[in-house]
Order: C-alpha cells, then sequence, then structure tokens
C-alpha cells in the first residue's frame, strides 16, 4: 500500500516519513510490509488511507487550481490537510485517534453494518424506521453512497431485521460488512464526544478551498465549523450523494474531479451520482505518472 509511490516520488516518501514521525511507529513499514491482520486494525487502517491519499497529493498537488473538495467518511480530515487546514502530523494523530474512539465505542455496545443495493434510499430509510424498537434496536442509514446503494447501521438484531425488509421491498442485494462497530450511528455518540474534546486540542486553520461536510452536504470554509462537523460526522450519515450534486453546482463540465488514494470506488460513484462528469482515480505510482505525464502536454 503506497509502496510503489515512495519508491518513485521523494514527494511522497516524505509524507510517509512525517505520518511515521508523528506517529512514533513505522506505519509505513506495515503498510508495504503487513501483515494484513495489523493493517486492517481501525488505528492502522485510518491513517494509512490518509498517508496513501497526501502522498499523492504532495506529488500533483502542485498542478492543480481546486476548487472545491471533499472526502467519504475519514476522507474529509485528508480534504482538510490537503486545503491546508490541518498539518499531516496532526491529521495522522487525530484519525489514528479517531479509529482507537470508534474501536471502543464498538467494544461498549456492539453494532454492525450492511450494504444496500439496488434500493432507493427512501425506501431503505423506511425499512431501518420500521426495524427500529426503543433505543435498544436501532438502524440507520449511515452511508448514502448512491441513488441504489445506501449502507445501514446499528445493533446487529436492527441491521439483520431492517436487511430482511429491505428485500422484501426488491432489493438487489444486502451485503453484511466486516466492520468492528455500527459507525456513523447513534451507537458511536462515546466516541463522538472523545473526538471532540481531540479536535479541540488541535490547530486548525480555515481551508484554502471549501470542503463539502459529510454530516451537511454543504461547503465549509471556516476552522470552528470544521471542528464540530467533523466530530458530529461519527454520529451522522455520510451524504454521499447530496455532496457530490453539491460539488458540481459551482463548476462547468469540463471540471476534473480526482480521486487521491487507494482504490477507485469514489470516482465510480461519482458517474453514477452525477452523468457526464469526469472522475480520475490516482492511487499507484503508474497512475500518478500517467497523470502528470498528460498535465505536462
Amino acid at each position: 500500500m503506497g509502496r510503489d509511490l515512495a519508491a518513485a516520488f521523494p514527494e511522497a516518501r516524505a509524507v510517509f516519513e512525517e505520518v511515521d514521525d508523528a506517529l512514533g511507529v513505522s506505519l509505513s513499514k506495515i503498510m508495504w510490509e503487513g501483515p494484513d491482520r495489523a493493517l486492517t486494525l481501525t488505528h492502522n487502517a485510518q491513517p494509512a488511507i490518509l498517508a496513501h491519499s497526501l502522498a499523492i497529493h504532495a506529488i500533483v498537488g502542485d498542478m492543480l487550481s481546486p476548487k472545491i473538495g471533499a472526502g467519504h467518511s475519514l476522507g474529509e480530515y485528508s480534504a482538510y490537510a490537503i486545503a491546508g487546514a490541518i498539518s499531516i502530523g496532526d491529521a495522522a494523530k487525530l484519525v489514528r485517534r479517531r479509529g482507537e474512539l470508534m474501536l471502543d465505542a464498538g467494544g461498549k455496545r456492539e453494532g454492525t453494518m450492511s450494504a444496500v443495493v439496488g434500493l432507493d434510499t427512501s425506501e431503505v430509510e423506511r425499512c431501518c424506521r420500521e426495524a427500529c424498537s426503543g433505543d435498544e434496536e436501532i438502524v440507520v442509514a449511515a452511508n448514502i453512497n448512491s441513488p441504489d446503494q445506501t449502507v445501514i447501521s446499528g445493533d446487529p438484531v436492527a441491521v439483520e431485521r431492517a436487511g430482511v425488509l429491505c428485500k422484501g421491498a426488491n432489493a438487489k442485494r444486502v451485503i453484511p460488512l466486516k466492520v468492528s462497530g455500527a459507525f456513523h450511528s447513534p451507537l458511536m455518540a462515546p466516541a463522538r464526544e472523545g473526538l471532540r474534546k481531540e479536535l479541540a486540542g488541535v490547530k486548525m486553520a480555515d481551508p484554502a478551498f471549501p470542503i463539502i461536510a459529510n454530516a451537511t452536504a454543504k461547503p465549509v470554509s471556516d476552522a470552528s465549523q470544521a471542528r464540530e462537523l467533523l466530530s458530529e460526522q461519527l454520529t451522522s450519515p455520510v451524504r454521499w450523494v447530496d455532496s457530490m450534486f453539491r460539488a458540481t453546482e459551482d463548476t462547468d463540465d469540463g471540471t476534473v474531479f480526482l480521486e487521491v488514494g487507494p482504490g477507485t470506488v469514489l470516482a465510480g460513484l461519482m458517474r453514477k451520482i452525477v452523468k457526464g462528469r469526469r472522475a480520475v482515480s490516482l492511487g499507484g505510482a503508474e497512475e500518478v505518472g500517467a497523470f502528470l505525464e498528460q498535465r505536462k502536454s
């Protein structure tokens, strides 16, 4: 994960070294050599994804003139770091702590998540409301990823019940996810309060360009508002569909949307949400090199 970037680009290697120094552990070694079980632990996975994203931006950033930014869940922190609102080291320490708090909340109250595919979000939300039973059995729409892909989150019995209801409403698939908690649901309230305290102690500046908040799908240009919405994010749905529509409001058809970091999921979602918009994924050294050559020409 990111090893090819570090080998090919000194700028990327410097980012990985800065993250390692900030955390006091060789996260890059875990990213490059594993073992997988260590990398997938949430307190490692979150800073690893952030480091990967920031390493790519360190390579291509001078060629870009961003108008607006967004990040999916953890990616919102990457977006603020790219916009200069928070330093690389502080962002790494913050998301590592975020992962620890989320894991701890999941240990205190067991939770799970499932992806619902092929069913309108409004129908998924209806099924979640019907599946809830007081405060003991909660399930909510947690990630609104595309018009027909919604992740639900909550108490295991309620998530299972909502999944059955979604299938009854003609969902194509309901896919249980391997997670350590009910993220972006009310079950993360203990993590939210802990994260709010962490955010209060971190130096943040106003971002150089607006960042669309997951919790509201509205652009944020103020550091204090960013702090509050980043903590609220843990118990709020990721409003990705609305966020992508908002991102296109102030941009023309020629605007290129860049996904920086591991994977190609967000570019694919962008093309599904807003037809005709160009989205490019930059994840590995080969893709980044091709992008650089294209920009130079």
